[in-house]
């Protein structure tokens, strides 16, 4: 049995969802434009993010920034019970104009320090996905209390050095590193002196995406902020590593369910 409670407040998201026989096939790793607050309440499970992996236990928080990507690794079949929040970056910007609560998402190596320990926080998240006021004091509620969690977020930023990365975290850096050029895996892997096979394991363990579904979607959500900025679809397309317009245009469409055009009516 799976539940799933959703609310969307004027592109602030919160969910709640249990499911009592989690399955990895039937989860996906995520990479999107919007930075995420994810709490753990219960289940055996692992955290990937950018080549890192946490073990998770009942009050773990992990924050993800935009373009970040994660993926839940189950370890058994334990009943998994979560809560995210989805927001923009810019949320906190008319009265934080410096971004000072973003730090923890923004101030740090992408896959690093992205672990909390919160347990006090899990009132506080229930209380706002399940909040049955009008939607003025819902959104009041949403914003105050998401910038509380920030700001104990903020005061709680883990400033330890980074350690040695291990052989996945040095994988996944690389790959973000060029990015945008003419890359294959064979040429990945090779840098790494390893074959194809072997760099595309590892990828995929560490990332939960083969290596040319994640290069895919990072170069499309780079495009959008480009579009978001006002630069030009094809010129969008052309700075994110997509040589054919038409392969871009279709796989934009895919993953937003709008043209790249639209961000410019």
């Amino acid at each position: 049995m799976s539940f799933l409670r959703e609310v969307d407040r004027n592109g602030l998201y919160i969910r709640h969802g249990i499911d009592d026989s989690p399955d990895n096939k039937e989860v996906a790793f995520h990479i999107h434009d919007l930075c995420e607050v994810f709490y753990f309440v219960s289940g055996n499970a692992q955290y990937l993010v950018e080549g890192s992996v946490y073990q998770l236990e009942r009050g773990s928080l992990l924050i993800m920034r935009p373009g970040e990507a994660h993926c839940i690794r189950f370890l058994s079949s334990e009943s998994y019970e979560r809560y995210a929040v989805n927001f923009p970056i810019s949320l906190f910007d008319s009265f934080d104009p410096k971004q000072r609560l973003m730090r923890p998402f923004t101030d740090r190596p992408l896959g690093q320090h992205n672990l909390y320990y919160f347990p006090e926080l899990e009132g506080t998240l229930h209380e706002l996905a399940y909040y049955e006021g009008d939607d003025y004091g819902r959104t009041l509620l949403f914003t105050t209390r998401l910038a509380e969690v920030m700001n104990k977020l903020s005061r709680h930023s883990d400033r330890r050095p980074t350690a040695e990365p291990t052989l996945s975290e040095q994988l996944v850096r690389y790959v973000n590193d060029v990015l945008f050029e003419d890359i294959t895996v064979g040429h990945l892997a090779d840098h790494f002196f390893l074959s194809t096979s072997q760099f595309s394991r590892i990828f995929r363990k560490a990332t939960g995406a083969s290596p040319w579904t994640y290069i895919a979607a990072k170069r499309l959500i780079r495009a959008r902020e480009l579009l978001q900025g006002g630069e030009s679809a094809k010129k969008a397309a052309e700075n994110c590593g997509f040589k054919d317009y038409s392969v871009f245009y279709k796989a934009y469409v895919k993953r937003f369910g709008e043209k790249p055009s639209c961000l410019h009516k």
